[in-house]
């Protein structure tokens, strides 16, 4: 076979490979796409069964819904009847009432008739019978006049003057037998009010002394204190204005002085002092001055604390701050704290029990001895100076009222001010509470005081040794070396012939001049 016949067989091959071929592919498209039509004839089949399915179903949830709106509309219906029939027979309730009454009136009236008839015949009668009464009552005055020799209104003016003597006099007798038991239950009530509040109340006793003792551990701290040539000492009696005793008494130093704060502040100075060790002029002044502003700042809490304690709000904060220096202060012996918060407590307790205002009497009882508290000390009395300042910062008048007439100043005016004197009296009256001895003695020391700072370049001025010695610091820039004497020589001339006092009082001016450098 050549070569020309297996190219002729290879060519027919390949044609008939690409005949059948073509021929088998065109079945297989022939095929997929009939089987495609089939799905969409499906899918459209199943789509149009869905479709029917959820046409019944709204057309069954639109007839249950139409059902539903119906029964609902009939129920609305059925109730709207229900109402008219009821109000039907509510009106037609009314009209049966309402003609009832009617009939009622009108058969009250025709009875109304017949009783007015009835009375105008009986006050037909009356008035006859009355005629006749009066005829006869007249017939048998005129013989009584012929008998008795007097005028009916004569005889009727003797029965009224007679009853009326006997009126007044038994009238009299009640209202003593009224006034007399009101007096004894009102003593009775008042004695009673007053022990329930002593009873109800316990407090402590203490007088307040002039002198405190500072506590050492040895004696060698004594010579520190005293300094060299006594410059410490000086420097410390200077600053603070109290006397330091250093004697032979072991592991004490006595600080003695009229004011309490001034003491106050001399004994923290001097524990700071000795615990620090540094113990010299410069370091005292400033430690001094360091302890005034921590006993100002301790005076405000002493303040507060107390108005809490009391319950008492509202308080302007410079009432505060007197209500503080109380603490320092004392009344005739007794501590002004310790006085005014009893006598609070006792208002309030009085207060409770004649139904009376607690809180504005307690308020006013805790104020009521606060123009004891200012430093400028003017010649007011105390009571209308705290008046003063209550009206000041914007108390109530009550209040007010009850500060300034405690001790009769001013007239009372309101209800709680006899309660304040009574318990005042009731705090101080207490066997061991006041010593008037101790008050008088603080009065001559502020009245030195007073006096020497009445003149002018006078920096500061301290009674000290009991009153024997009344120190004077003025200012150099001021007062030269001689007018220091001059200015001595004064206030021992005013003191003799203003004051009383026993024995003799040392004045003694202190003109002090420092230059102060700084090395930078």
């Amino acid at each position: 076979m050549d070569i020309l016949q297996i190219a002729l067989y290879i060519f027919i091959g390949l044609a008939s490979g690409v005949v059948l071929g073509r021929f088998l592919l065109s079945q297989l498209f022939r095929n997929q796409e009939i089987g495609a039509q089939n799905k969409a004839k499906k899918i459209l089949k199943d789509a149009e069964t869905n479709a029917e399915i959820l046409r019944k179903d709204k057309l069954l949830e639109a007839r249950e819904k139409f059902l539903q709106m119906k029964a609902d509309h009939e129920q609305e219906i059925n109730t709207r009847n229900n109402t008219i029939n009821q109000r039907e027979n509510s009106i037609k309730q009314k009209e049966q009432s309402i003609t009832q009454k009617l009939e009622n009136l009108t058969r009250k009236e025709e009875e109304l008739t017949t009783v007015k008839s009835s009375l105008e015949n009986q006050i037909e009668l009356t008035k006859k019978k009355q005629e006749d009464m009066d005829a006869l009552k007249n017939q048998h005055i005129q013989q009584m006049e012929a008998i008795a020799g007097l005028s009916a209104e004569d005889a009727k003016n003797q029965l009224i003057d007679s009853l009326r003597e006997d009126a007044r006099a038994q009238a009299m007798i009640q209202i003593k037998d009224i006034v007399d038991e009101a007096k004894l239950t009102a003593s009775k009530e008042a004695k009673k009010v007053v022990i329930q509040t002593i009873q109800r109340t316990a407090t402590e006793s203490a007088i307040e002394n002039t002198v405190s003792i500072f506590n050492i551990e040895n004696d060698e701290i004594k010579g520190r204190v005293i300094g060299r040539e006594g410059r410490n000492i000086r420097a410390l009696e200077a600053a603070t204005g109290i006397e330091i005793i250093v004697d032979d008494t072991p592991e004490a130093i006595i600080l003695s002085g009229f004011d309490p704060v001034r003491r106050e502040i001399a004994r923290l100075a001097l524990h700071r002092l000795v615990t620090d060790g540094r113990i010299h002029p410069a370091r005292i002044e400033e430690v001094v001055a360091k302890t005034k502003k921590q006993i100002e700042d301790e005076i405000v809490e002493i303040g507060e604390r107390t108005v809490i304690d009391l319950g008492i709000h509202g308080l302007h904060p410079e009432l505060i701050r007197m209500v503080g220096r109380m603490r320092y202060r004392s009344s005739y012996g007794q501590n002004l704290l310790q006085h005014s918060r009893e006598v609070a407590n006792f208002c309030a307790t009085m207060a409770a029990e004649l139904g009376l205002n607690v809180k504005m009497a307690k308020r006013a009882g805790l104020l009521h001895d606060i123009g004891k508290v200012p430093d400028d000390n003017p010649e007011l009395p105390h009571a209308i100076l705290g008046m003063q300042l209550a009206e000041k910062y914007k108390e109530h008048p009550e209040v007010c009222n009850a500060i300034g007439a405690h001790h009769d100043e001013v007239e009372m005016t309101s209800m709680i001010s006899p309660i304040i004197q009574a318990c005042d009296a009731i705090s101080g009256a207490r066997p061991g509470a006041r010593r008037e001895v101790v008050e008088s003695y603080i009065r001559r020391l502020k009245e030195l005081e007073s006096l020497a700072l009445s003149y002018p370049g006078v920096e500061k001025t301290f009674a000290i040794q009991a009153g024997r010695e009344l120190r004077v610091v003025v200012e150099s820039e001021r007062i030269t070396d001689a007018a220091a004497e001059i200015l001595a020589a004064d206030i021992s001339n005013r003191i003799q012939t203003e004051m009383t006092y026993p024995g003799q009082i040392k004045v003694t001016v202190i003109r002090e001049t420092r230059s102060v450098a700084y090395a930078k």
